[in-house]
């Protein structure tokens, strides 16, 4: 086989592999963006400049041994890039969120939307890391062993960081409404 024919067939290979890689990541990966930038289209510019620059180190060869943490390492460098552009801190409202079901009772479908920001204003109060945390075990269900990874940090120190992660926002969340439904 010729050298080209061997390089042209590693180039599919990649192609395939990261194709499976974004398949596999790209919602988790959109949906934290999103909840730290609040804006669909700035959202998805993110998201599609994170695999852009991954695809560009996966093609020169970088050993990747942990997508997952790779990926939102490089998420979290975008996110911070934007930020530090002069963005400001989201304003979404809860109505932009699909976690509602408008079917629902009226009155039952109001006290989770009053929930739904009195969370959504408590998480952005916290400390970038304890946002992550928090997204990442109870939204897109990664383990502790994973977020670790994610964090370069040991297993035992990352349950400790989700811990007093979710001690902080229950503290913050039941001063305003002590009998809200998320404590």
């Amino acid at each position: 086989m010729s050298y080209f024919l061997m390089i042209s067939a590693m180039a599919k290979n990649y192609k395939k592999e990261f194709g499976c890689l974004y398949d596999k990541h790209i919602e988790k990966i959109y949906r934290y963006v999103f909840l730290k930038v609040g804006a669909k289209e700035i959202a998805e510019d993110i998201s599609s400049e994170v695999f852009t620059k991954s695809w560009k180190k996966f093609r020169a060869g970088l050993e990747i041994k942990n997508c997952s943490a790779y990926l939102y390492q490089v998420a979290r460098a975008e996110v911070a890039n934007h930020y530090r552009g002069g963005a400001k801190l989201p304003t979404m409202g809860v109505d932009n969120l699909p976690l509602v079901d408008a079917n629902d009772n009226p009155e039952a479908s109001q006290i989770i939307k009053s929930d739904l920001e009195n969370l959504r204003a408590h998480l952005n109060e916290l400390k970038d890391v304890h946002q992550d945390v928090l997204i990442w075990y109870y939204l897109d269900g990664y383990s502790s062993k994973e977020i670790a990874q994610m964090l370069d940090k040991t297993e035992g120190a990352t349950r400790v960081i989700i811990s007093r992660a979710l001690a902080e926002l229950r503290e913050k969340m039941t001063k305003k409404w002590p009998e809200t439904l998320f404590v």
